[in-house]
C-alpha cells in the first residue's frame, strides 16, 4: 500500500535486566484513514531498518460495511520487495507483471519490485457485498544493492506452503527464513527472519538467533525479562543469545530480522541504496513511464508533491 503517515513514539529500555536484550521498544500511534486504521511501525526516527526489513505497517483490525472498504489505486515501487500476510479478510492484488491475485489469511505474497513495478490493492465485487473484517501485516524488504535492480516479479504462497511447527505446546509459522529446524518456501534475497507465534497466557518462546531481530505484538502483551511489550508495540533486541518471550497473555507476534543491508534512502513508496535512483523514479512517475497495471490501467495516485 502507499505510505501513510502515522506518528511513532520511540523510547529507550526503561527496564534495567531488559535492556540487556531490548535496544529499542517503539510504540505506534494508529491513523484512522477513513474507516482503515494503519499502525506504522517501521521506519522510525530512532531505527530505519531491522535486518532487511525497512518498512512495516499493521494494517487493521478493521471492520467494513457492506460496500465499502480497500481501494488503493495504482502506485509504483522500486529497489524493494513487499510481503503481505492477512490475519483476516482478503485483498486483491493486481501488478503491471500480469498478477491477479486474492489475497487471504495465511497466505504469503511477496511482490519483487527490482527495477519498477506498479500494482494496486483493492477487494472483489464479491466480497464487497457483505460486511467484514480486515487484519494484517505488511512489510517491506529492502533489497541487496546487487538485486535492486532485477526485473520485478511476483510470487505467491498458499498457506499450507508456510511450514508449521511446534515448540513447547506453541504453535509456530516459519513465514521466511529458517528457524525452530524449519526453512520456508518463500524466496529470499539476504539472510531474512520472518516467525508468527501464537502464545498462551504464561507461554514462553526462545526468539531465534539472527544478525538484527525484532519482535511485534499484534495482540496480547509479552515480557523480556522485567520489560513489557505491549500490543501494538515492536522490541528491537539486543545481540544478547538466549532471548526468551513469555506471554503475560494471549498473544500473536511476528518475529522479524536478518542480515543488516546498510543505509538506505526511502522516500513516498521508494526505496534505494542510492538517493539519485528515487529522484529519477519520482520524475518517472509523474511522466507515467512507470508500466500500467494489468486489467487497472485508468487510475493512479499522484506523486506527492
Amino acid at each position: 500500500m502507499s505510505t501513510q503517515r502515522t506518528e511513532v513514539l520511540d523510547q529507550e529500555c526503561l527496564k534495567p535486566d531488559g535492556c540487556q536484550t531490548i535496544d529499542l521498544l517503539i510504540e505506534t500511534r494508529q491513523k484512522d484513514l477513513g474507516g482503515f486504521k494503519v499502525r506504522r511501525v517501521l521506519p522510525t526516527i530512532k531505527r530505519r531498518m531491522v535486518g532487511p526489513w525497512i518498512f512495516f505497517d499493521h494494517m487493521g483490525p478493521a471492520e467494513f460495511p457492506a460496500g465499502d472498504g480497500i481501494n488503493v489505486r495504482p502506485h509504483p515501487h522500486i529497489n524493494l520487495a513487499t510481503v503481505t500476510y492477512l490475519f483476516e479478510g482478503e485483498i486483491l492484488h493486481r501488478d503491471s507483471v500480469g498478477s491477479y491475485q486474492p489475497i487471504r489469511p495465511g497466505d504469503v505474497n511477496l511482490m519483487v519490485a527490482g527495477k519498477g513495478i506498479t500494482h494496486s490493492e483493492r477487494e472483489r465485487p464479491e466480497v464487497t457485498r457483505a460486511a467484514r473484517r480486515l487484519n494484517g501485516l505488511q512489510l517491506w524488504l529492502a533489497l541487496p544493492e546487487a538485486d535492486e535492480e532485477i526485473d520485478p516479479a511476483f510470487y505467491h504462497y498458499p498457506d499450507a506452503e508456510i511450514p508449521r511447527v511446534e515448540i513447547d505446546g506453541v504453535p509456530i509459522r516459519v513465514i521466511m527464513g529458517s528457524a525452530y529446524g524449519k526453512t520456508s518456501p518463500v524466496k529470499v534475497y539476504a539472510d531474512t527472519l520472518y516467525v508468527e507465534a501464537h502464545l498462551k497466557a504464561g507461554q514462553r518462546i526462545v526468539v531465534p538467533e539472527a544478525e538484527e531481530r525484532a519482535v511485534y505484538v499484534a495482540e496480547g502483551e509479552v515480557a523480556v525479562h522485567d520489560a513489557t511489550v505491549a500490543v501494538y508495540s515492536m522490541a528491537v533486541f539486543t545481540d544478547a543469545p538466549g532471548i526468551e518471550l513469555t506471554a503475560k497473555r494471549d498473544s500473536r507476534i511476528a518475529i522479524v530480522g536478518g542480515e543488516n543491508l546498510g543505509h538506505r534512502y526511502i522516500e513516498w513508496n521508494f526505496v534505494s541504496s542510492r538517493r539519485e535512483r528515487i529522484e529519477q523514479a519520482k520524475a518517472d512517475w509523474k511522466a507515467q513511464k512507470f508500466p500500467k497495471v494489468a486489467g487497472d490501467e485508468e487510475e493512479f495516485i499522484p506523486l506527492p508533491e
